[in-house]
């Protein structure tokens, strides 16, 4: 992971962003860019007759805040001794991360406040949309996450599906050195089989296990959030949307249910 994109603003998480990305950067020799964003169509409104209005003053003082921002991070990051940049975007929030992400090994963002906190600045689904979207893996940090623990096991949420498989194989470098645990609840259901996935890592000299659940009372998304704090899971690797982005979004599923509600870091992957 030599190119790592972290998502900039002025949310309260973004010093935790910038943490994990340092320290991954320096475990990989890796290099980051800081994305500041500003989505332009927030300051455009239409009336009922066809008007377009411009927000010019909005749109100057929104400018003015990114670049106080620019300043203040390379200031922040002035004296680390890890390679970074900072690149703006007047694009939307999710389209201008998946532009940048293009030719990086991995996007750093956070997840939503929980429900009853603040929210600051999170988008509720910011990590979701843009894992079906970047060509990158995507690192999803819960709230207060300010360092990711490569000795502690990782999970591997696995059902069989293509972005299982995908995810998987883009956990590759944070898989190294820890005990890695295939969860399974109820068994494959997909066309790809966990003894497939156990020998594709054991040739990367990961020795994983597979562990197959039932379900019981719990639906499949708490069920796997129960086996990954059970084994003091610090990441959980997962296909991001196996079943369509809208069902999830309307009924719910484990991707829905993981990026509102967990607490464990993930990395997605579409």
């Amino acid at each position: 992971m030599r190119t790592i994109l972290v998502h900039a603003d002025n949310d309260s998480a973004c010093e935790d962003r910038l943490q994990v990305a340092l320290d991954l950067a320096r475990r990989f020799q890796g290099h980051m860019t800081l994305l500041i964003a500003t989505p332009l169509q927030q300051f455009v409104s239409f009336d009922p007759f066809g008007g377009t209005y411009f927000a010019a003053e909005a749109l100057a003082a929104a400018q003015a805040d990114d670049i106080a921002l620019e300043s203040r991070l390379a200031k922040r990051l002035a004296n680390e001794d890890a390679p970074w940049d900072i690149a703006m975007a007047d694009g939307d929030i999710v389209g201008a991360l998946a532009g940048a992400a293009t030719f990086a090994d991995l996007a750093v963002v956070s997840l939503p406040a929980a429900k009853d906190g603040p929210r600051g600045n999170a988008l509720p689904m910011l990590a979701g949309d843009l894992a079906v979207t970047a060509a990158a893996p995507v690192l999803a940090l819960p709230r207060g996450t300010g360092s990711l623990d490569c000795e502690t096991p990782a999970m591997v949420a696995w059902n069989g599906s293509s972005q299982a498989a995908h995810a998987l194989r883009a956990a590759l470098p944070l898989l190294g050195g820890r005990q890695v645990v295939l969860v399974s609840v109820g068994g494959d259901d997909g066309d790809f089989p966990a003894t497939d996935a156990l020998r594709y890592l054991s040739r990367h000299e990961i020795h994983a296990e597979l562990k197959t659940v039932d379900r019981g009372g719990d639906t499949v998304e708490e069920r796997l959030e129960k086996e990954a704090l059970a084994m003091g899971a610090g990441l959980i690797v997962m296909g991001a949307f196996g079943r369509s982005r809208l069902r999830e979004t309307i009924f719910g599923g484990v991707t829905q249910y993981l990026l509102t509600s967990g607490r464990i870091p993930l990395l997605l992957a579409h």
